[in-house]
């Protein structure tokens, strides 16, 4: 089962990228995410591991499966019988800004039952991370050209 949400930023791709895999700070821009805690240094790369809190989720150590620069990340967290797979892609707009599409995907024996129990849950944490990457990418890219 995959939820999705797309939305429509003008900040540059670049920036909108530089904000979405800064993933230690997502919790200063949406209230979906409490911490993220790496397990490694530097870039984000294939084989890059985070600990995540989100309320009402239990932690969640992820793995980044696939990634490609300046354009998006999937990374990955298993339990028995779950396995969640979070998309992040970041495609220019030909008038300038960028188009972001967030997914997360529910597979597995419980990850099924999961994903319909917490499909109003997964839809308001994306819609609330879509607009806090919007404005966060938005407001940083206005004060970087004062």
């Amino acid at each position: 089962m995959e939820q999705s949400i797309t939305v429509d930023i003008t900040a540059p791709p670049e920036r909108v990228w530089a904000v979405l895999c800064d993933v230690e700070s997502w919790p200063e821009w949406t209230p979906t995410v409490t911490s993220v805690r790496r397990l490694d240094e530097g870039l984000l790369r294939v084989g890059s591991r985070a600990v995540v809190n989100q309320p009402r989720l239990p932690e969640t150590e992820y793995v980044v499966t696939e990634l490609e620069p300046d354009r998006s990340f999937t990374w990955v967290a298993s339990a028995p019988g779950v396995r969640t797979t979070a998309r992040h892609l970041v495609d220019p707009l030909p008038e300038g800004g960028a188009r972001v599409r967030l997914s997360v995907a529910q597979a597995g024996l419980l990850g099924v039952v999961m994903g319909r129990f917490l499909r109003g849950l997964t839809d308001r944490y994306l819609a609330n991370e879509a607009n806090g990457l919007r404005a966060r990418a938005e407001q940083d890219g206005s004060e970087q050209e004062v």
